[in-house]
């Protein structure tokens, strides 16, 4: 099959991530936040050329604020948006309940004024702890507004395994965000996949499909430090995959590997540039990796640092790529 064909009904939709609209954030962001319009443009072009879904969350600095804005016209169709509860790194496990929900309600409300609705269609934990901190009285909280109907839908954002097999225990929780890229080889366990297919309704987004943009292979992006480890023989391996499968890109390669997962319903991709919406949405219309191909990826790429598809527990020492290629 061609790589230009139809992708499978299975296959995962594109997700417009906005945590750079908000911020200066990502290894490979060169070019930092966006002004106002541009921002706002980059979200109304990526609506019209399909995209359904954007994620964004309260701690994504005026991220949700520039969302609501460019959503405001009417002349856009329905859009998904996904936003998450802010961290409350102010708080502690010893803070009182009823101060710790007051916190919680106040993001609600922040939220709903800068995305400028009154329902949040998906609102996930951005801790997950959040579920059981303070004998459970957030997450309880945030029941009662479902049942309102002031939010649509409650999940959690997930940053191990261990994380992830909690929150789905909890049958409350209808949407789950994980990382996941071709080096994460966490989320193959048998234990996850029975976890999962025990809960046939829950979506799954994935995030980290470009590990931060560093699996693109630009030779700016910086790379975390490893001792004894350098990223150039893996990605020359990548590279060498991308040929041999007739991927147009290292990006391709890398999103198609995610798609190819047909439990993943989107992947949220970060996009701080028009012409990245044009790539990624073409990119989207291309194939998933067949069976085969993801075994061939998982066969050739090995050696890496456990710890490099976890950019929270990366070394703050970074180094360009392009500085291992001249040593």
């Amino acid at each position: 099959m061609s790589a230009n064909a139809p992708h499978a009904p299975h296959a995962a939709a594109l997700v417009l991530g906005t945590a750079q609209l908000g911020m200066g954030y990502g290894a490979a962001n060169s070019s930092g936040m966006p002004p106002e319009s541009e921002a706002a443009d980059i979200v109304r072009t990526a609506v019209q050329g399909g995209v359904r879904a954007i994620d964004t969350a309260r701690g994504y600095g005026i991220s949700e604020q520039r969302i609501g804005l460019a959503l405001a016209a009417r002349d856009l169709p329905p859009v998904t948006v996904l936003t998450k509860l802010d961290p409350l790194i102010h708080l502690t496990a010893g803070t009182p309940a009823d101060e710790a929900v007051a916190a919680a309600v106040q993001s609600l409300n922040d939220s709903r004024r800068a995305l400028r609705r009154e329902r949040l269609d998906i609102l996930m934990l951005h801790r997950p702890s959040h579920r059981t901190d303070w004998s459970g009285a957030v997450w309880h909280m945030l029941l009662r507004e479902r049942d309102a109907g002031t939010i649509g839908k409650l999940g959690v954002s997930v940053q191990s395994l261990e994380e992830a097999r909690a929150a789905l225990t909890d049958r409350d929780v209808e949407h789950l965000q994980i990382p996941l890229n071709l080096l994460d080889r966490r989320w193959g366990s048998q234990d996850f996949g029975a976890a999962r297919e025990a809960r046939a309704g829950v979506t799954f987004h994935a995030r980290s499909a470009l590990l931060q943009g560093l699996l693109a292979g630009t030779p700016d992006a910086r790379w975390p430090v490893f001792p004894g480890w350098s990223p150039m023989q893996m990605m020359f391996q990548l590279h060498r995959l991308a040929q041999s499968f007739g991927r147009e890109s290292l990006s391709d390669l890398c999103i198609a590997w995610v798609r190819a997962q047909n439990w993943i319903d989107g992947i949220v991709l970060g996009m701080e540039t028009r012409a990245q919406i044009d790539t990624n949405l073409a990119l989207f219309r291309r194939t998933p990796l067949s069976k085969e191909q993801c075994a061939a990826v998982t066969d050739a790429i090995s050696g890496f640092p456990e710890n490099l598809a976890n950019p929270p527990s990366w070394p703050k020492e970074r180094r360009p790529l392009s500085s291992w290629q001249s040593n």
